[in-house]
């Protein structure tokens, strides 16, 4: 191969690569940083992290595919709640799972910015959490297992 001939290839490489690279590249990578208040050997706990995951995968996330999941067991110890609240947060989620209401809690003590999804919070306006149900406001919201209107009823 002549010397202008490798020239030629190499820049024609050089300038095409760019395009290339972007083409190859995919979307990125979501993070989902989840904190649970039980411990990683509880039955209920596992339970509720399989049917996450199963809703993620019908939604079209795959983890290690366009999602990672950073999952912390806080075993109803506020202190280790605490230390994996700051530890999730360090990894700068895209959002994060709180189950449990004083897991919320000890989110929202620390974070105002990253988006948080609570569970099994039962009056989170009460708690300060969201301002209201229909409008929470914030960078919190979530689900809640009693609905007060429905108490008098």
């Amino acid at each position: 191969m002549r010397r202008r001939q490798f020239l030629s290839l190499l820049g024609g490489a050089a300038a095409s690569y760019p395009l290339a690279a972007r083409a190859q590249q995919s979307e990125r990578m979501r993070r989902i940083g989840v904190l649970m208040s039980t411990t990683a050997e509880d039955a209920e706990g596992q339970a509720r992290i399989a049917a996450f995951l199963q809703g993620l995968r019908r939604a079209g996330w795959v983890v290690s595919g366009n999602v990672q999941i950073d999952t912390r067991w806080g075993a109803g110890d506020a202190e280790r709640i605490r230390k994996y609240a700051a530890e999730l947060l360090a990894l700068a989620p895209d959002v994060i799972l709180a189950s449990g209401g004083a897991v919320a809690g000890m989110l929202l003590q620390v974070n105002r910015t990253v988006p948080i999804v609570f569970t099994l919070t039962p009056d989170p306006v009460g708690a300060g959490f969201v301002q209201s149900l229909a409008h929470p406001g914030g960078n919190a919201t979530g689900f809640t297992s009693i609905e007060y209107g429905m108490s008098g009823k």
